[in-house]
């Protein structure tokens, strides 16, 4: 789970990352109003959205009166905005955040990661912060710092240190920085986060060390022990093909394509969109329906798939150990019945009760395409979509 720049702030300034201050604004007459709250004569508007890259794409801009304020606020709210992350659809703009400006000195990247393969947590810094870190990774490798903490450990002082001494900074503000890398393991660490970036982290002309943007991502299997993040979700930013079907307790992720998959078990999910890649079609999603597959939880998986637009057939793929292939059959059965599915359906199934199953869907009456194999399956759906594509058009 993703959330915005601002409440990430207002995370890591709880455990002593300092930050700029700033307010969330809604409409133009708001964000004028948080300007005059914090003083000044030069303000920063930031769009939040769930993605990074905001300045290329003009989500931030630095004003230097009321009235640029309003102007820059009227702008953006409303407005999609599309990034490099967000591609050419881009994301609503609903809220902003005004910040006081910085005297920048020096900017630098620090960001800590999950290596699942060596089981560890990843420190990353540069001492080439900004927007353009992608590129310096790209082509400078040789500047980026990485420290590897065991999580049984956790980071030592020695370790932060050696990150502080790598970016170069004066002497005298090493122990601050030392103090933020710290706080901002700490936040990783305790709020289950998979992700904490602070991007740049600046130094300032008065000697003051502050986070001037921060993203972080949190671990969805976790939230059912940190209410207070699960609270900061903004499902408005979030696919709504997923959000659907998260909230049904299903695991989705949207794709391109049109070949709409409903299949129990991740690795079998995986392996039927390879499948329809090799058949030659695209598939429109990944969903696992988990090894309770019930009647009710088949058509909530079909309502879920249904939500895209774009699809044109149905593929179902269901190996069932701990499932029963009669229970997807009634689930298929009774989707297409209560949906009213004018789209092709292909159905393969296998394992426990495989035959009762095929002999529910023999008998339904419907016009549900049978397959012995995934292979076969692909091919029949990869038929399917195409057919229906030339009709339509």
């Amino acid at each position: 789970m993703d959330i915005h720049e601002y409440q990430a702030k207002e995370l890591l300034s709880k455990f002593g990352v300092a930050i700029p201050r700033g307010g969330l604004a809604y409409s133009p007459e708001q964000a004028t109003y948080r300007a005059s709250e914090i003083g000044g004569n030069k303000w920063v508007v930031k769009a939040q959205i769930h993605s990074g890259a905001r300045g290329k794409a003009g989500g931030i801009k630095v004003c230097r009166n009321d009235g640029e304020v309003w102007d820059a606020a009227d702008a953006l709210l409303g407005k999609r905005l599309a990034t490099v992350q967000t591609g050419p659809q881009g994301k609503l703009v609903s809220r902003l955040y005004i910040e006081e400006a910085s005297d920048i000195d020096k900017e630098f990247y620090l960001s800590y990661v999950m290596d699942r393969a060596a089981e560890r947590i990843v420190v990353v810094a540069s001492a080439a912060g900004g927007m353009d870190i992608e590129e310096i990774a790209h082509n400078q490798p040789e500047t980026i710092i990485r420290v590897t903490v065991d999580p049984a450990v956790g980071m030592q002082a020695f370790q932060a240190r050696e990150v502080a001494f790598g970016l170069g900074v004066e002497p005298d503000l090493v122990s601050k920085l030392e103090r933020t890398i710290l706080g901002a393991y700490r936040a990783f660490r305790d709020l289950d986060a998979t992700m904490v970036e602070i991007n740049p982290l600046v130094v300032t002309k008065t000697k003051g060390i502050i986070a001037l943007d921060a993203k972080m991502s949190f671990d969805e299997n976790a939230l059912f022990r940190r209410p207070q993040i699960s609270e900061l979700r903004d499902k408005s930013q979030e696919d709504p093909r997923e959000t659907y079907a998260s909230d049904r307790g299903l695991s989705y992720v949207g794709l391109d394509g049109d070949i709409g998959c409903v299949v129990n078990g991740a690795g079998l999910a995986m392996a039927t969109l390879d499948m329809i890649k090799l058949a030659g079609g695209e598939p429109a999603n990944f969903l696992d329906i988990g090894g309770g597959a019930s009647p009710e939880r088949v058509a909530k998986s079909f309502r879920a798939v249904l939500k895209d637009k774009n699809v044109k057939a149905l593929l179902v793929n269901v190996f069932a150990g701990i499932n029963r292939c009669d229970w997807v059959a009634k689930g298929v059965v009774d989707a297409v019945r209560e949906l009213e599915i004018k789209l092709p359906v292909v159905v393969r199934l296998a394992g426990t009760n495989v035959e009762e199953g095929r002999k529910i869907i023999d008998e339904s009456g419907l016009t549900v395409i049978s397959a012995d194999s995934l292979g076969e399956a692909a091919q029949k759906a990869v038929a399917a979509a195409k057919a229906a594509t030339a009709k339509a058009a």
